[in-house]
């Protein structure tokens, strides 16, 4: 058993790389007041779109110590996720869809948490004690942090940037009752840079470190539950879950690697996967394909939802007949979006299938989308 506080961060710092965490930090359980005015103006200014979570906790978002009274240090630890070829290579083919590169394997949610688990468990033995662990499913503003424990910055882009491992970075927390001291903060290194800023397809930053999620690609295709605005569609291109622009176009990638955890080896079908047969998905085939992975959150629907705007944006004809197959669906959300493709890729089809569709509608969405046909 550790001793002495520098012996207890240094066996958990250990301890932690040993089970596959890439980097440890330390850090009080507190938070500036600079990230707490930060998180108050955001909501304020409604950039949370429909992410009521992220308001319903905001005082526990913004203090540690409103979320668990006991704690007196954040141990954070992050798993490198980056990937081994281009992740934007996808963008440009026609037939096939973009996932973000950290859903194209395994649910990290799942694997971090079993992760700090095991990490709990040996910190019984290190330094007993009271202890919680979160990961990115609790008020936890990890990205700040992760930056007071020295992990990492976070870059104009809203994410954290690390010098050794760039933009690709998994965290989870442990709180421990334990005072032990902090590591250095890490400064700020994106200098004059403002690459992720200007890739962005839809301009979804208002300004360097300040992101209108509701303009935000992974925002829309993952957590929006209901139609995308039609000025934004012809924006996202491929993209069926998540956007990696911003974080793979930063400068600091360089330093970075593959990432080494088995589990978060992207699965071939997720990868590039083909459009067409996205399209033909039911729920069970939905539920069976993303078994164990990030999208099967999002459910079927709108997953389906991305997928149509994908085809309609990829001007390609030969995708008319999966969209069609879905003009019936069950779900007003995939209608809209099947109507709409198909006046992307065909407006004189999509004015003969509407003499058919169109009077049987009931969904108003549906129905003003087939009036633009």
């Amino acid at each position: 058993m550790a001793t002495s506080p520098s012996d207890i961060k240094s066996a958990i710092r250990d301890a932690a790389l040993k089970l596959g965490f890439d980097a440890v930090g330390f850090a009080r359980a507190e938070l500036s007041a600079g990230a707490r005015a930060h998180l108050a103006n955001y909501l304020a200014q409604g950039f949370h779109g429909d992410m009521g979570w992220l308001q319903a906790r905001a005082e526990q978002r913004g203090d540690p110590r409103e979320l668990w009274p006991e704690a007196r240090t954040v141990v954070v630890c992050a798993m490198n996720y980056g990937p081994e070829d281009d992740p934007l290579a996808s963008l440009d083919a026609r037939d096939l869809g973009t996932v973000s590169v950290y859903a194209r394997g395994r649910d990290y949610h799942e694997l971090i948490k079993s992760r700090l688990k095991t990490l709990a468990r040996a910190l019984e033995k290190i330094a007993p004690g009271e202890l919680k662990l979160f990961v990115d499913t609790a008020p936890v503003m990890e990205k700040p942090l992760a930056q007071r424990a020295g992990v990492g910055w976070q870059g104009k882009h809203t994410n954290l940037v690390s010098r050794a491992h760039g933009s690709w970075l998994f965290l989870g927390e442990i709180y421990l009752s334990l005072d032990l001291p902090p590591d250095d903060g890490e400064t700020d290194h994106c200098g004059q840079c403002q690459a992720c800023l200007d890739v962005c397809p839809t301009r979804a930053f208002v300004k360097p470190y300040v992101l209108d999620a509701r303009r935000c690609i992974s925002y829309l295709t993952i957590e929006h539950k209901g139609h995308i605005d039609a000025a934004l569609r012809p924006l996202m291109g491929n993209r069926i879950y998540g956007c990696d622009d911003c974080l793979a176009v930063c400068p600091w990638n360089k330093f970075a690697h593959a990432a080494r955890e088995t589990a978060l080896q992207p699965r071939h079908d997720l990868s590039a996967p083909r459009l067409a047969e996205l399209a033909a998905l039911d729920d069970t085939a939905f539920r069976r394909m993303f078994s164990g992975s990030p999208v099967k959150r999002t459910g079927r629907d709108r997953f389906l939802r991305n997928v149509m705007i994908a085809i309609g944006n990829s001007g390609d004809t030969a995708l008319l007949d999966a969209v069609e197959a879905r003009l019936g669906d069950t779900s007003p959300l995939v209608r809209a979006m099947a109507v709409w493709a198909l006046r992307r890729l065909d407006e004189k089809r999509a004015a003969q299938l509407r003499l058919r569709y169109a009077p049987a509608e009931t969904d108003p969405a549906v129905r003003e989308e087939w009036r633009a046909a």
